[in-house]
């Protein structure tokens, strides 16, 4: 890679932390902390926020009878997230000790801690548990495919990737040959000295 696009990351990573900061500025004024990983609410704001939760009979009167005829269909995909974590879970956990490649901790990336917000009902809860694991699935399951990609066949390809992972930048340049055995070389050395907490 050139020294300008090692430049051009370090700002995205400058930028990135500075956007954190901002985050736990606004997540400060919102009177919570965290205990033992889990977020604890004051008493007060507690009790402000149960005032706030719309009740069952309001929730459900107020529901489109088309957003609940859909509900099914939403909910029937249950069935490949939890097929696809398991699979995800075994392979890496088979494949990634032959390969050298450190483990994805599944846990940084499927979180359920919104069932504490009292402001919310029991189906909104359900809801909010549901889309945590889908997404969570979902960015686990890209986690373990990108590393397995930087192992195997780290090439950018020819034209621009939509939404690519954040290992991609890193990768050989399409129809670089010269370098690829180098490159992949390198690939493997930076998955084999990682930890797990971003991509490197």
């Amino acid at each position: 890679m050139t020294q300008q696009v090692d430049d051009i990351l370090e700002k995205i990573q400058a930028l990135e932390q500075e956007l954190e900061v901002e985050f736990a500025k606004a997540r400060a004024g919102l009177d919570y902390g965290l205990e033992q990983g889990r977020a604890r609410f004051e008493e007060e704001v507690k009790r402000r926020h149960e005032a706030l939760r719309k009740g069952l009979g309001k929730y459900l009167a107020g529901a489109s009878p088309l957003v609940v005829l859909t509900a099914p269909v939403i909910y029937s995909l249950i069935i490949p997230f939890v097929v696809m974590d398991l699979w995800v879970s075994a392979y890496q956990a088979i494949c990634f000790r032959v390969y050298g490649i450190p483990r994805v901790r599944r846990s940084r990336y499927i979180v359920f801690d919104r069932s504490g917000l009292a402001y919310l009902n029991i189906i909104e809860k359900l809801n909010c548990a549901y889309c945590s694991y889908g997404n969570g699935v979902a960015a686990y399951t890209r986690e373990v495919a990108a590393r397995t990609e930087q192992y195997w066949c780290p090439i950018k390809h020819a034209r621009r990737v939509l939404g690519a992972h954040a290992r991609y930048v890193h990768f050989s340049e399409y129809g670089d040959g010269e370098h690829y055995a180098d490159d992949l070389k390198q690939a493997r050395d930076r998955l084999r000295t990682m930890d797990d907490k971003a991509p490197d």
